[in-house]
C-alpha cells in the first residue's frame, strides 16, 4: 500500500502573487484588517481595495478578520461579515449583497487530496449569493456555493452546494427546512 509522500508534494503551478505582494498584504493586514482595533469601515475597505478587492457599498467588516489574499476577493453591497471570519481564499471568493458571514465562520477554498500519494492541492471557488447566511462557527468548504437566501446554521459544516431559500445544519450540513422571509410591516 502507498503512503503520502509529503516531500513530492508540489504546487509550483500555483501563483498567488509576487512574494512583495504577499508579504506587504500580511503586514498591512495584521495591522488594520485582523487586528482588535474597532476601525473605522473606510480605511479596512480603502485597504482591501488598494489590495485588489473589489467592495461595494454598506459592507462592515469587524475586527479580527483574516483575508488570505484580497486580490481574489469579491464583496458586494450591503455585506456584514462578523468577528474572528477567516476568509482563506486561495482562489475567488464572490459574496453577492445583503450577505451576512457571522462570527467565527471559516470559508476554505483549498483542500489537499488525500488519495494522492503527492496530497496536491485542489483549490475551489466559493460563491454566497444574496441574502444568503453563514452562521457563526461555520465551515464553507471549496467550491461550494451558498444559492440565493440559503442559510448555514451556527456550527455546522457545508460539504455540498445550498439550496435557494432552505436551512441547512449539521456536520455534513443537510437540509432540515424551508427559509421564510416575512414582510416587515408595522402596525400603529
Amino acid at each position: 500500500m502507498k503512503e503520502v509522500d509529503l516531500g513530492k508534494f508540489d504546487n509550483s503551478w500555483y501563483n498567488p502573487g509576487s512574494f512583495l505582494k504577499r508579504f506587504f498584504w500580511h503586514v498591512i493586514s495584521n495591522a488594520f484588517i485582523n487586528s482588535t482595533l474597532p476601525l473605522p469601515m473606510k480605511i479596512k475597505i480603502l485597504i482591501l481595495r488598494l489590495f485588489g478587492a473589489k467592495v461595494g457599498h454598506n459592507v462592515t467588516i469587524k475586527p479580527s478578520v483574516n483575508i488570505k489574499y484580497p486580490w481574489f476577493l469579491t464583496i458586494k453591497d450591503n455585506v456584514w461579515i462578523g468577528e474572528k471570519v477567516w476568509i482563506d481564499n486561495f482562489v475567488d471568493v464572490l459574496i453577492e449583497p445583503n450577505v451576512c458571514i457571522s462570527q467565527g465562520a471559516l470559508l476554505l477554498t483549498g483542500n489537499h487530496n488525500y488519495s494522492k500519494e503527492t496530497f496536491d492541492l485542489m483549490p475551489g471557488k466559493i460563491v454566497l449569493e444574496r441574502g444568503s447566511w453563514v452562521g457563526a462557527k461555520t465551515v464553507v468548504c471549496p467550491g461550494i456555493t451558498l444559492k440565493t437566501h440559503s442559510v448555514l446554521a451556527v456550527g455546522s459544516v457545508a460539504t455540498k452546494d445550498l439550496n435557494a431559500f432552505s436551512v441547512y445544519q449539521g456536520n455534513p450540513a443537510v437540509w432540515v427546512r424551508d427559509r421564510k422571509i416575512e414582510d416587515d410591516f408595522s402596525v400603529e
